[in-house]
């Protein structure tokens, strides 16, 4: 009976039945009310009414509908936006320390297990190879050289890539630029931040 009133198959029957009833006693009663004054204006009224009302629940369970689930993509968003955020901040953090604990190294597990509630699929695989450069270049000496964080940064900026995209792919879109450019200027970026900071 729920799914009847989520997909508005009860409010249509209803409507339907008004409708197919209406017309048959409107028939009868009009042929009923001839003798006697304003009958067929009173049911012409009231059967308008009850369409009317069926008409408008009807579109207000389908608004209804429609609110909450852009509501919830809302929600949704805000969600996927503060776990990337946050990822960004723990991996800043670990890079200004110059050195790595366990403690970063467990905080960087458990952004692992956030990423996968929330986040696309691109953005899983290219965490994994972040966490790639991360291991072969960062966790095994535990120190954060230059030349490791420039590596950090490149693989950063690739996985901005696919958050961008997970998250304004859409707006891109209709920027009226190409997703091979916006990629081309976010490597270009994380290029030129590696070149000032060695210099």
């Amino acid at each position: 009976m729920k799914k009847l009133f989520e997909n508005n198959v009860f409010m249509m029957l209803m409507s339907m039945i008004v409708f197919v009833g209406g017309y048959f006693f409107l028939r009868l009663a009009y042929h009923m009310s001839d003798r006697m004054p304003f009958t067929q204006e009173i049911i012409l009224v009231v059967l308008g009414t009850l369409a009317t009302i069926l008409i408008t629940a009807l579109l207000l369970n389908k608004q209804t509908a429609v609110e909450l689930d852009k509501e919830q993509s809302v929600k949704f968003i805000e969600l996927k936006t503060e776990t990337y955020r946050h990822l960004i901040d723990t991996l800043e953090e670990i890079v200004l320390s110059s050195s790595v604990t366990q403690a970063d190294v467990t905080r960087l597990k458990f952004h692992t297990h956030r990423l996968a509630i929330f986040a696309s699929p691109s953005v899983l695989k290219e965490y994994q190879n972040f966490l790639q450069v991360f291991h072969d270049k960062i966790e095994k000496d535990k120190q954060v050289s230059i030349e490791d964080a420039d590596l950090l940064s490149i693989a950063l900026a690739r996985l901005t890539i696919y958050i961008r995209a997970d998250l304004v792919g859409e707006l891109d879109e209709e920027s009226g630029e190409t997703r091979q450019q916006i990629e081309q200027q976010i490597m270009a970026n994380a290029r030129s931040g590696s070149d000032k900071e060695r210099t």
